[in-house]
């Protein structure tokens, strides 16, 4: 309310004092304000946040062409279900899920199928529960028990999987992992896989050292393991961070559709995929293998469509983003960059390793992913210590215990990313070893995090 005939309203605020106002911190707030000081409000409370580009410790994209924003903002008040309204958006969506059958060598007399989701955590989500209800349907033909599905996995997986399995009531066969080899390999397989299993789930591009699981021993051992039982186990690929680099650097390399137990691949548009957060993808080799129960059809959005994802509202932005990076970049652009950053990433390791302050974990480098432990001859501080010193240039590491049974182990990850240069990167190296030069001098103190519930990242019950 404004002031009159020169008397000041006691209800009036200037607009400058906007900017002052208490905000409230358990109770709605009562007044609203100008637009311009909730901007600058929201804005001056988030500078202390950490720098996307300086984030290091997500894998998530944090860099985006000017183009690209420009359709993301183009797109941001669509919502990605309604098919009736916005066609447009949900053919692209189908084209680019025929696009990654073919980018995954998926066979050419199938009929892809597969959907956009919101992060690989969704996407995960649908591939198991594909897999639970054809193992469901197949026990049942055959008149048996189906009351009691499992799924097994390493200790590498993301906690989605762990999520899934508790939500959807499968049991966790998860297998340890060992120090010194942090994938899943065919070895004691036999002491989890059994008529019960729904899947056997690999991973391309694991987080906690970028590396793949063992997809052709594990696919061997399941032939061999079925034809001695007659018992047949599909695989289903997390490629969260593998599927958008495997298919561009290493053509021939066989971790995909072209291994015939591979039943069902999701990976992270959001990651590699090189768009903003939070856009998944999961993909099927064929139509069949997700199961039509799972399919749901409405009308109330204006015409009847099939909706068959775990969310249903939701922003559109990123589906028109990765339409847009596919167009950009094609085969050829996605080979470009993916090569340059795994370059980086290995020039980064090589000027870490010849520090002599840490020792590599992931001797493979496939994805642009270095992860790190220090050398046992260090003994006053620890990756922890490193991961806290380098943030006050700015830079986020991510430091952590591996899991069950290499909780031991400790390590130091740096996610690479495509607008990090050869500058950037040694600039990044320096600080590195600036931070241990300090701590060698000075130690350090820190502690690993207590998580707050220990048994929900236990291993399996067998």
């Amino acid at each position: 309310m404004k002031a009159k005939k020169g008397i000041v309203d006691p209800e009036y605020i200037h607009p400058f004092d906007e900017f002052n106002m208490e905000i409230p911190v358990d109770t709605f707030p009562v007044q609203g304000m100008a637009a311009r000081a909730a901007k600058g409000i929201v804005d001056s409370e988030a500078w202390t946040d950490a720098n996307p580009v300086l984030n290091l410790s997500s894998f998530v994209t944090t860099f985006a062409e000017p183009e690209l924003r420009e359709v993301a903002a183009a797109n941001f008040l669509k919502n990605y279900i309604d098919h009736d309204m916005y066609p447009q958006l949900f053919a692209m969506e189908g084209r680019m899920v025929r696009w990654l059958h073919d980018l995954w060598n998926g066979p050419k007399n199938g009929e892809p199928y597969g959907t956009a989701t919101v992060g690989s955590s969704e996407a995960c989500m649908l591939g198991g529960l594909a897999h639970k209800w054809n193992w469901r349907e197949k026990r049942k033909e055959a008149g048996k028990d189906a009351s009691h599905p499992n799924m097994v996995t390493g200790g590498n997986v993301q906690i989605v999987w762990k999520k899934f399995m508790k939500y959807f009531d499968v049991e966790p066969r998860i297998v340890p992992l060992k120090p010194g080899n942090y994938r899943l390999a065919a070895e004691r397989l036999e002491k989890y896989v059994d008529e019960n299993t729904i899947c056997v789930v690999a991973i391309a591009g694991q987080t906690f050292t970028g590396e793949d699981d063992d997809f052709q021993e594990i696919h061997d051992w399941l032939d061999a393991y079925e034809k001695k039982t007659g018992i047949s186990v599909p695989m289903h690929i997390d490629g969260a961070s593998g599927g958008f680099v495997n298919p561009f650097l290493y053509p021939d390399y066989k971790w995909d559709f072209r291994l015939p137990r591979v039943l069902s691949i999701n990976a992270s548009g959001h990651k590699y995929g090189l768009v903003p957060p939070g856009l998944g993808w999961v993909v099927f080799r064929e139509r069949k293998i997700f199961n039509e129960d799972l399919v749901f059809y409405v009308n109330y959005l204006g015409g009847e469509m099939p909706t068959a994802t775990l969310n249903f509202s939701r922003n559109a932005f990123q589906i028109a983003a990765q339409y847009y990076q596919f167009l950009r970049l094609g085969r050829e652009g996605y080979t470009r960059v993916m090569r340059e950053t795994v370059d980086h990433a290995i020039y980064l390791r090589k000027m870490l390793v010849d520090s002599g302050y840490f020792k590599i974990m992931n001797e493979t480098q496939r994805i642009p992913v270095v992860a790190l432990t220090l050398d046992k001859k260090i003994k006053n501080f620890n990756e922890f210590d490193v991961s806290n010193k380098v943030r006050e240039r700015g830079w986020v590491l991510s430091a952590y215990t591996m899991p069950p049974d290499a909780q031991k182990i400790r390590s130091l990850r740096i996610v690479l990313r495509p607008h990090l240069n050869t500058n950037t990167i040694e600039l990044l190296a320096r600080d590195i070893i600036k931070a241990c030069d300090y701590l060698k001098v000075h130690g350090g103190t820190a502690t690993p995090p207590a998580l707050h519930d220990m048994h929900k990242t236990a291993t399996s019950k067998c």
